[in-house]
């Protein structure tokens, strides 16, 4: 019987010795979203304003409303928090289609995009 308990036991020897390592965990990417800043977007719409050359003749943060002109072209930018949370950022100068893209850059620049 002890003959066949030592080759039982040489016989399991090689699987003791087979240990396989834990595996590394992987690292999952974890996305935070924020909510947009109104304050934050409308200094950046009022200073896109600026660096464009808009005179701005009024502004109501309450509201959401800046108004302004250049060059003849009336000039308007809204900023309005929407039902889901979000913002929606607006510019109009009507008579001014290339001003239009001119403000977005600025804007696009001052919120760091």
């Amino acid at each position: 019987m002890t003959r066949l308990m030592l080759l039982f036991a040489f016989a399991a020897l090689p699987f003791a010795a087979c240990v396989a390592p834990e595996p590394e965990p992987v690292p999952v990417p974890q996305t935070v979203t924020t909510q947009p800043s109104f304050d934050r977007s409308w200094d950046a719409a009022l200073g896109a304003a600026a660096d464009v050359g808009v005179l701005v003749a009024s502004s109501d943060r309450a509201a959401g409303r800046i108004q302004g002109h250049k060059e003849g072209a009336e000039v308007t930018i809204d900023v309005l928090r929407q039902a889901d949370g979000s913002l929606r950022v607006a510019f109009n100068a009507r008579t001014n289609p290339t001003l239009g893209d001119l403000w977005r850059s600025a804007y696009d620049r001052r919120m760091g995009r």
